[in-house]
């Protein structure tokens, strides 16, 4: 029995034991969710921001406090040590937003650390004063060690929690809020009050770029793309004006570095710079193109870096996932609340200060206090006697008469009034009952005083926290075209390798360790394989290049003999997407099947070639031309024409060929500055080896060629078209010294290609108004406002003559801000009168 006992305690223990780390996990959790890593949805605060944001409000007296005093205080209500609290501290001391700073907190954009806590100081903004503190309408509770109260979330009158972000790590999950934009939120709070939609987008303190296209309005599953400004000084240096958020100057000229060393870009040095403003140095290495050097760095480097936002909160003591507009609605709804229970607490005050100031007018007035110069025999019979005394007067106040009202007016001294004292009382009633006026129509109009007391915020604390990063459409970079050609590829065609250790054979090409191969060999074997040390194909290789991914112009002609009939057939192809490592069969797959002919055509051309056949074959004709043009471009899977029955000696090449395909159409996407062949933006036209113009806002232009790693900043370019040097280009522009606006007609007189040229006069303040290219343009120039708008057609023509590009031009008219101005399209039929019409 005594054995069956002891098993029956210990199977006891061990249950209790599993059941007390069941128990433990799950209070773990629960405390670092809620009492850690995620803020509460009221005010957007993790605990330890609320109680730092507490205790410096206990603290405030208007000047700065030591950091070191204001972590000490903290901890009166922060169970963790002065680290934590430390670190909060400055994180939302750099957020500039709810406490002022002094001393070295640090820098966002180097990443360097704040100084210590003894030598830095802090106090609350007037922001935070303003929105985050009023005691009663707090909810209380005791602190860790029930010796103090702390604010069980703070009364937040703003969306703090989407104006500074958030980002933390649970137990099983993870919250990350990004920041956004002071005035947006504002906006977007009026909005979300008047019940109108919004949208909401991340704003970075470091600036830079942002492409919003997939941020989900915050949620999970989201993303966005965020760059660094990226300009060009000159040819061979750039400078990096911002850091994408998250990253330091020094981490991202690290990351440069690194893409430098692993071959991916080609650069001297790199130089940090950075002081108040980002300015990150980068000197290119001779040849190198600017334009692909700055897609590099966005494809190799933390210039770019991607964000998954992921808003996670607490609502109701439990962890929810939701959205940015969820957060600003509820922040806004929330604002509204406690906007109310501001008022209906001011109204209460009121009502309180209206009954005792009446009931004092009375008191004087109507001369009840002489019963306190009668003789009772109680203080309690007085106090009846006063009660009574205010019998008469009871209907014209608004509540009972209590015991402590009467007892705080038996308090005031007992003098001679006089009707100065009572006209006194008077006016502080009636101007108590105008302010209880206020305040009814404010709570009856609520909607209308929250938004007015977001408007008043924006007017108070707006200045100065505009946008600072710039909302873009970014293009996707792919690596593989903006890699710089870091290791060189060998070719041993006998044998069937191809790779990069293959020193001692031939020399293929220069490129990438991103590429793929495309080889052929002669028994007509095709095979696309990553760049590698040493990769076998198949032996007596005929062909090999680096591989182009939907390359759907570079043609391939070939002539293949079949294994099996000894025919030979001719076919043309491309190859635009396959199967790494595959090996594909360009013949009908007989055995002994061999290529007598191979050539890689770019854009398609379809040589001729003179075909030889055996002297012993019985063919009338043992040598006859072959053009490929009569050929189409079919799949690489096709069988191919058939080009002699007969067994074939040799094939030469008797004439070069033309391009049988389409000349290649551009088109110009403005939003993101590219060219393209996708059809997005404006078309351009097709071209074979035509240049472009690109003329830009600052008044020069720059010829360049049809290379699709350009890029072009959108919001500098004014006119992107096909280069004709014949034609003429019409430009008005802004001589900002005499306050005009000049006119000038010009061809272009110069060859360099990717050179800018100023055409302008040149002047701080001046810059291109409008440009064209129309053979007689004529100007629609609109001026003044209200009902002084005035609208006049110049026909350009008939001003100005055709001039060098270096000419200032002819005075069109003075400048005033509100023109706008816009050119007729020469399918537009336009009559409408105007001065300057011939």
């Amino acid at each position: 029995m005594a054995k069956d006992s002891s098993k029956e305690i210990d199977l006891s223990i061990e249950t209790g034991v599993q059941g007390q780390y069941k128990t433990w996990f799950l209070d773990y959790a629960s405390y670092v969710i809620l009492e850690r890593a995620v803020p509460a949805i009221e005010d957007g605060l993790k605990p330890v921001q609320r109680r730092i944001l507490h205790a410096m409000k206990e603290m405030d007296d208007g000047r700065f406090n030591k950091v070191a005093n204001i972590i000490g205080q903290s901890m009166q209500y922060h169970p963790h040590g002065d680290a934590s609290i430390g670190d909060a501290l400055v994180n939302m001391g750099q957020k500039e937003l709810l406490i002022e700073t002094q001393g070295n907190w640090g820098d966002i954009n180097t990443g360097d650390d704040a100084a210590a806590p003894r030598y830095i100081e802090a106090r609350l903004s007037k922001f935070a004063l303003e929105v985050a503190f009023n005691a009663k309408t707090t909810d209380w509770q005791l602190s860790y060690d029930g010796r103090k109260n702390e604010p069980v979330t703070l009364p937040m009158k703003f969306p703090l929690l989407l104006a500074q972000g958030a980002e933390g790590i649970a137990v099983g999950l993870s919250t990350k809020i990004l920041p956004h934009n002071f005035i947006e939120l504002i906006d977007a709070s009026i909005k979300a009050l008047r019940g109108k939609p919004f949208e909401l987008f991340p704003d970075f303190q470091t600036g830079g770029q942002v492409d919003v296209s997939n941020y989900n309005d915050g949620k999970r599953g989201g993303k966005v793309k965020v760059r660094a400004i990226i300009e060009e000084v000159d040819k061979k240096t750039l400078v990096i004006k911002s850091v994408p958020y998250g990253t330091t100057s020094t981490s991202l000229a690290e990351s440069i570095v690194k893409a430098n060393d692993q071959g991916k870009i080609k650069i001297k040095k790199v130089t940090d710079s950075t002081a108040k403003d980002v300015a990150i140095y980068v000197d290119l290495a001779n040849g190198v193109s600017p334009d692909i050097t700055i897609n590099a760095l966005y494809a190799f480097t933390d210039c770019e870096v991607s964000i998954s936002p992921n808003a996670c909160v607490i609502i109701e003591d439990k962890p929810h996932f939701i959205s940015a507009s969820h957060l600003l609605q509820a922040s806004a709804d929330n604002t509204k609340d406690l906007l109310k229970r501001e008022l209906e607490i001011r109204l209460s005050e009121l009502e309180n200060k209206w009954h005792y100031t009446s009931l004092e007018k009375i008191f004087f007035e109507e001369k009840i206090y002489k019963e306190l110069e009668k003789k009772y025999d109680t203080w309690e019979i007085v106090i009846e006697a006063i009660d009574k005394a205010f019998n008469p007067f009871k209907k014209r106040l608004k509540r009972p008469i209590e015991k402590e009202d009467i007892l705080k007016l038996t308090e005031k001294p007992v003098r001679r009034i006089y009707r100065l004292d009572i006209n006194e009382l008077n006016e502080q009633i009636k101007s108590i009952e105008e302010e209880i006026e206020g305040v009814n129509y404010d709570l009856a109009h609520l909607t209308d005083f929250a938004v007015k007391y977001f408007e008043n915020l924006k007017k108070k604390f707006g200045k100065g926290r505009e946008r600072r990063t710039e909302i873009r459409t970014f293009d996707n970079i792919e690596a593989r075209h903006v890699v710089i050609a870091n290791t060189k590829l060998y070719l041993n065609r006998a044998e069937g390798f191809i790779g990069t250790s293959l020193k001692k054979d031939e020399f293929l090409c220069e490129c990438s360790d991103l590429d793929d191969v495309i080889a052929f060999t002669k028994k007509g074997i095709m095979k696309v394989v990553k760049v590698a040390d040493k990769v076998f194909i198949g032996k007596d290789i005929i062909y090999a290049a680096v591989f182009i991914k939907s390359d759907d112009r570079t043609t391939y002609n070939m002539i293949y003999a079949d294994g099996k009939s000894g025919v030979s057939y001719a076919k043309r192809f491309n190859v635009t997407a396959i199967t790494r490592e595959k090996e594909y069969d360009l013949t009908k797959g007989s055995d002994k099947s061999k290529v007598l002919y191979f050539t890689a055509n770019p854009n398609g051309e379809a040589e001729v070639v003179k075909v030889l056949l055996s002297p012993s074959t019985n063919a009338r004709n043992k040598e006859f031309d072959y053009a490929f043009e009569l050929l189409d471009i079919k799949g690489r899977g096709s069988m191919g024409n058939q080009v002699s029955k007969y067994p074939v000696r040799s094939i030469k090449l008797k004439e070069k060929g033309k391009s049988t395909l389409e000349r290649k159409k551009f088109w110009y996407d403005d939003k993101i500055g590219r060219l393209n062949v996708e059809e997005k933006g404006q078309y351009l036209g097709s071209f074979e080896n035509e240049q472009l113009i690109v003329i830009f806002q600052d008044g020069s232009y720059e010829i360049t060629d049809t290379e699709l790693t350009q890029r072009f900043d959108p919001e500098k370019v004014m006119l992107v078209e096909q280069f004709n040097p014949e034609k003429v280009i019409t430009a008005v522009y802004l001589d900002a010294e005499k306050s005009i606006l000049n006119v000038k007609r010009f061809k272009i007189e110069t060859t360099t290609v990717h050179s800018k040229f100023t055409f302008i006069k040149e002047g701080d303040g001046n810059k291109l108004y409008a440009v064209t290219t129309i053979e007689e343009p004529i100007l629609h120039v609109q001026g003044g406002t209200g009902k002084q708008v005035r609208t006049v057609r110049f026909k350009i023509g008939n001003l100005v003559d055709v001039m060098g590009w270096k000419a200032i031009g002819a005075k069109l008219m003075e400048f005033s801000k509100s023109v706008e101005m816009e050119w007729e399209l020469p399918s537009e039929e336009n009559d409408q009168p105007s001065l300057f019409d011939a």
